[in-house]
């Protein structure tokens, strides 16, 4: 990205998904929305293309591009119409590995990042507990030593694709927090297969975005073989810190291109819609609350792709990160939002679609990160502010 705007060879990258995308209608995402089907058709399109391994390394059999070309990937998934039921049927798959590229076994990156990359895999991601949300270091799944490997018990909530899931990556605590050196130390991370006569998923009914489950796990004497471990022993934080802020930047850059879908849908229905002999896009009181979603839409894309050009120039990008999936999350919401009320009862009903985006727009501001913990992060790291929890 040349400052403000997109290089040839990445707005080739947004021309090409766009134009994939497009093969999926409306329709179809409202199918998938009412009926619970994960988009499987739409995933081995995007994986046939090689959209899965975008920001993989080449040996791989990646595409060895950068975090930016994830997100312009990711955004025009969403933007295209498919929202968060598109974007999160394969987000785990773009740059959820990495812990595993970066601190893996050259054994492992070998035999599980082209098996995701080429779809033959799904995976999920295994932190979040009942009882430790983002408070990570309380996590209280364990992985007891074997003389073969490491049997883990323990609950998981939140988990995607678990009913479809054949690997996962997991962290559990392999030393009690009481008897670590600092609670982020002995917790150990594992990708390993997802077993299921040893794990019960059940799906959690929820708001949107129900092609793509969310899972209560319960993982009941899991036998892992050492080699499933990743990295050293106890690292596990460390290495999940590393792919936070990734995380955050593709988050808000798919919150951006939900609330650009929802835009331009209002938009487009406020150019249509005749009240009173003209139509309600000519009433600032329509038009007004529109215009002010683009600006906000394009000031949070702002931010994405800068924190995502600093990550990939190597440099620190914490505070962008986080507020890039700040404010992607508060801007996709507000568009959403002004998408249903410009709609009037219309916006409502199903067939317009613009429910569904407003429903899946509470996504990024809820996840990974809450708000309030991303603005601790600013006021502790940038404005040097005491810590408040």
């Amino acid at each position: 990205m040349n400052g403000f705007w997109f290089s040839d060879e990445q707005q080739a990258i947004r021309d090409a998904v766009v134009r994939l995308c497009a093969g999926f209608d409306a329709a179809y995402w409202r199918r998938t929305d009412e009926t619970g089907e994960f988009p499987e058709a739409f995933v081995a399109a995007m994986a046939q293309a090689g959209w899965l391994g975008v920001a993989m390394p080449t040996e791989l059999g990646g595409a060895g591009l950068g975090l930016t070309e994830a997100a312009i990937v990711m955004q025009a998934v969403a933007e295209s119409g498919a929202g968060f039921s598109g974007a999160s049927a394969m987000h785990l798959n773009i740059f959820g590995l990495m812990p595993v590229v970066k601190f893996g076994s050259e054994e492992q990156r070998k035999k599980a990042i082209p098996r995701i990359i080429a779809g033959e895999d799904r995976t999920c991601f295994a932190v979040t507990e009942p009882d430790a949300g983002l408070d990570t270091t309380s996590l209280t799944t364990r992985a007891t030593r074997t003389n073969d490997g490491y049997v883990i018990r323990g609950r998981k909530m939140w988990t995607t694709n678990a009913q479809r899931a054949t690997k996962m990556l997991i962290i559990a605590r392999t030393t009690p927090k009481e008897e670590a050196r600092r609670p982020t130390e002995g917790l150990s991370l594992f990708y390993t297969d997802f077993d299921r006569s040893r794990i019960t998923a059940t799906p959690i009914p929820k708001m949107g975005r129900k092609a793509v489950e969310s899972n209560a796990v319960f993982i009941d004497d899991l036998h892992v073989p050492a080699e499933d471990l990743v990295g050293e022993e106890g690292r596990g934080f460390y290495y999940l810190l590393e792919g936070l802020n990734p995380e955050r930047v593709l988050i808000g850059a798919e919150a951006v291109g939900l609330g650009r879908a929802a835009l331009a849908r209002a938009a487009g229905y406020a150019k249509e819609r005749v009240v009173f002999g003209r139509p309600i896009g000519q009433n600032q009181g329509v038009a007004h609350p529109l215009a002010k979603a683009w600006a906000e839409l394009e000031a949070a894309n702002l931010m994405a792709f800068k924190a995502a050009a600093l990550f990939d120039a190597g440099r620190e990008c914490g505070a962008e990160a986080n507020a890039a999936k700040y404010l992607g999350g508060e801007a996709g919401f507000n568009a959403c939002e002004a998408a249903v009320l410009a709609h009037g009862g219309m916006g409502y009903a199903k067939a317009f679609d613009v429910e569904r985006y407003f429903r899946e727009a509470m996504i990024a501001r809820i996840a990974p990160v809450s708000r309030e913990m991303i603005l601790n992060y600013i006021a502790e790291r940038v404005l040097g502010l005491p810590k408040s929890y």
